[in-house]
């Protein structure tokens, strides 16, 4: 009788020590700040904002160079659709108009096609103040969901997990670089490999000949 109850007791004691070692072995396990903030492939708005002066006629070279800056990335083989918002109700209204004009000059020489470029306009929030025009075109780039999400107090929890907004920031900058998205969704083809360069570097190598030449004279010292 004593024996069996030594038994029942020590599977007992075995069973709560192993409850609570699998209990601590899960409660550690951070999440994965991939999986809760995932890049995403997809269409999304690029654009920006030019302030334009009242006294401005023409463009100016600063909003040419910001204008030629954003188009850098345009995708001319895709050829998207470019609109240029224009103010309507500002104080800078008729220079917008004028700017607008002479963007049309810049997007051709940029590679935008005449067929796909289109204007708009909308109403400035108050007569008094200078409006920017605004310039977007979609396309294809990678991008997180916005960061900045807080559902509960971090401090008000024992959990050894990471809490929502972790790995958001590095993710969205991860994304930001990413020049090509079609990168994510599989590896590139090889290039073609230079022929004549491949030919220089073999007839090198059966010469024996070499283009390094030690730079450290040792008897100096």
């Amino acid at each position: 009788m004593a024996a069996a109850s030594a038994l029942l007791a020590v599977a007992l004691l075995s069973g709560c020590s192993t409850s609570g070692r699998d209990s601590v072995t899960v409660g550690a396990i951070p999440d994965d700040y991939r999986t809760n903030h995932p890049i995403i492939v997809g269409e999304k708005e690029r654009k920006i904002d030019l302030p334009v002066g009242m006294a401005d006629r023409r463009m100016t070279a600063m909003q040419r160079a910001a204008l030629e800056g954003f188009l850098a990335q345009y995708d001319t083989d895709a050829q998207p659709t470019v609109t240029i918002v224009v103010p309507s109700g500002s104080a800078n209204e008729i220079a917008a108009s004028n700017v607008a004009h002479d963007m049309f000059a810049v997007l051709r020489r940029n590679g935008v096609p005449a067929h796909r470029i289109a204007t708009a306009a909308y109403l400035a929030g108050a007569k008094e103040t200078n409006a920017p025009i605004r310039v977007s075109y979609n396309a294809m780039q990678a991008y997180t969901q916005p960061c900045g999400r807080w559902p509960k107090d971090i401090g008000d929890t024992t959990d050894n997990k990471h809490y929502a907004n972790f790995g958001c920031s590095y993710q969205n900058n991860l994304a930001a670089q990413i020049a090509n998205p079609a990168d994510l969704l599989g590896p590139r083809r090889s290039s073609e490999i230079d022929a004549e360069n491949r030919g220089v570097a073999i007839g090198n190598y059966k010469r024996k000949e070499t283009t390094f030449s030690p730079t450290i004279d040792y008897d100096q010292n």
